[in-house]
C-alpha cells in the first residue's frame, strides 16, 4: 500500500511510520494540514491514516475538502476525543473509520488493510465489464474467457476495452481510430480491420461464440 500518515507528534509519528514500512508499505507523511492537502492532491495514497488534532488544518476540515472536491482515497481518523458527537462529525465530514487515541498499532494495522481491501474490491467492480463469459478488467489490464487468461497486446487491449466499454452499440472506424490510435480517419488506413483480426483470433476462434461482429459500412460492435 501507499500510506500517508498525517501526524504532529514526533514520537508517535516515528512509531507509526516504522510500523507500516516494516509491513512493507510505502509510506509518507506529513505533520500539518496544508502539506497533507498538497501531498494528496499531487500523489495517489491508497490510504491516509489522518490526526484529527493538527496545528493548523485539522483532520475533520481535510476530510470536508477532500470531499468536497471529489477525492474520495480512504480515511482514517485517529482522535483523542472519543465521545460519540466527535466520531459521528468525523464520519458525516467523509472519514471512513476511525481510532481513539490510545491504540495499539495491530489494530491499526488490521483496520488500514481493511480498507484498503475495501476499497481495492470496489475499483475492481467499477472496472470490471463482463460480455457472455468474456471478462475484461481495465483497471488490471487483464482479459479473461471462460475463466481462462488471454494475453493481449498493449494496443489489442485498448482496442478490445473501447469496443466493450460500447457494448451494443456500434462503432465506426474513424471513431476507433481516433479513440485508440489518436488519430484521424484516412480512407487508405486498414490497421483496424487488421486489430480486429488479430483480436478475433485470440477471443472469438479458440471459443466457438463469436462476440466481436461486423455491421458491413458502419463499423463494428461487440455484444453476446
Amino acid at each position: 500500500m501507499k500510506l500517508l500518515i498525517v501526524e504532529d507528534e514526533p514520537n508517535l509519528l516515528s512509531i507509526l511510520r516504522k510500523g507500516f514500512a516494516e509491513n512493507n508499505n510505502e509510506v509518507s507523511v506529513a505533520m500539518d494540514g496544508k502539506t497533507a492537502l498538497e501531498m494528496i492532491h499531487n500523489y495517489t495514497f491508497d490510504v491516509v491514516v489522518l490526526d484529527v488534532m493538527l496545528p493548523d488544518i485539522n483532520g475533520i476540515e481535510i476530510c470536508r475538502r477532500l470531499r468536497s472536491s471529489k477525492n474520495f482515497v480512504p480515511i482514517l481518523l485517529l482522535t483523542a476525543l472519543g465521545t460519540s458527537e466527535n466520531i459521528v462529525t468525523g464520519l458525516n465530514a467523509g472519514a471512513d473509520d476511525y481510532l481513539v487515541k490510545p491504540f495499539k498499532f495491530g489494530e491499526l494495522d488490521a483496520r488500514v488493510n481493511a480498507l484498503y481491501r475495501r476499497s481495492h474490491q470496489e475499483t475492481e467492480k467499477i472496472d470490471t465489464i463482463l460480455i457472455a463469459d468474456l471478462e475484461i478488467n481495465g483497471r488490471a489490464k487483464s482479459v479473461k474467457r471462460g475463466g481462462v487468461n488471454i494475453i493481449l497486446t498493449a494496443k489489442e487491449f485498448k482496442l478490445l476495452y473501447y469496443l466493450a466499454k460500447n457494448t451494443g452499440r456500434i462503432v465506426s472506424r474513424d471513431q476507433i481510430l481516433d479513440n485508440v490510435w489518436d488519430i484521424n480517419f484516412d480512407m487508405n488506413t486498414n490497421v483496424v480491420d487488421v486489430y480486429i483480426t488479430y483480436l478475433r483470433r485470440k477471443i472469438d476462434k479458440p471459443y466457438g461464440t463469436k462476440l466481436i461482429h461486423t455491421m458491413k459500412g458502419l463499423g463494428y460492435v461487440i455484444k453476446p
